[in-house]
């Protein structure tokens, strides 16, 4: 089973970077950028739990793709309720509002800012460990309604769909627990339809590999750097862009906030 699993992740790895190698001449660097999120994880029964992604996203100047924070990109807020099925599969449903922010600071045919309402839904399987290492399946599903900048832009519908494969690995502690600093690689592959998507079914593939620290049971620091490939609206070209992420991790026990959750990362 461990060896399926690493087979199942360097294919996933190492077929993204084959997909930008063979795709280099076609491709652009389209920006660089950094995200800063808090993901909040609140119990409330011992089935029930609330859960939150807030977002915010940077991203280089129009002048200078190496500066990561010339432009705000956007701000995402995600909620949802989460069910615990056992310990090694739970699902979450929750809606999603997105601001998303001019790409061109200033051009009067932009609108500052517009709105983008989604809801989605998540299924979450976690392996038993193997080893040291702790593997999870991740499928998301999103449906969104989105609007481009330009002044008079109408409202498109698509549909999402994301899986993503991702592991933790304890570096100075046998398994996760308090004072353990870990490695996390993961692969997630974006796929979307909707009427005016055509060519481009393919929307975004993302390796991101960050260290984390469990400092206690209630907060886990976690950071690295993402590399993303996806079409551009022709279907035929590719963008990339490089993105440094830093998150916290944040657990609360709204049945007894004197007692942390026992699990020491928001997504056990």
């Amino acid at each position: 089973m461990l060896k399926r699993q690493w087979i199942v992740a360097i294919l996933l790895i190492w077929g993204g970077s084959a997909f930008s190698q063979a795709e280099r001449s076609t491709s652009d660097l389209e920006e660089t950028g950094l995200w800063m999120g808090l993901y909040l994880k609140g119990k409330i029964s011992d089935k029930f739990l609330y859960y939150g992604e807030h977002h915010y996203r940077r991203r280089n100047s129009l002048d200078n793709k190496y500066d990561f924070v010339g432009r705000m990109r956007q701000v995402y807020n995600r909620a949802g309720l989460l069910y615990v099925h056992n310990e090694y599969f739970n699902v979450v449903v929750g809606p999603t509002l997105v601001w998303n922010f001019t790409p061109q600071p200033g051009n009067p045919d932009f609108e500052t800012t517009t709105l983008e309402p989604r809801i989605w839904h998540q299924w979450l399987l976690s392996m038993p460990y193997m080893g040291r290492v702790k593997f999870y399946h991740q499928f998301r599903f999103e449906h969104r309604w989105k609007r481009d900048n330009n002044k008079g832009a109408e409202f498109d519908y698509t549909d999402r769909y994301r899986y993503k494969l991702f592991a933790y690995i304890p570096l100075n502690k046998p398994k996760l627990q308090n004072k353990t600093w870990f490695f996390s690689p993961s692969a997630e592959i974006f796929l979307h339809t909707g009427k005016n998507i055509v060519y481009d079914h393919l929307e975004d593939f993302r390796v991101y590999t960050a260290v984390g620290y469990i400092l206690n049971s209630k907060i886990t620091f976690f950071g690295g750097h993402m590399w993303t490939i996806g079409t551009k609206r022709t279907g035929f070209e590719f963008r990339e862009s490089h993105i440094i992420r830093l998150n916290e991790f944040y657990n609360f026990n709204l049945t007894n906030p004197k007692k942390a959750i026992p699990s020491v990362l928001m997504f056990d």
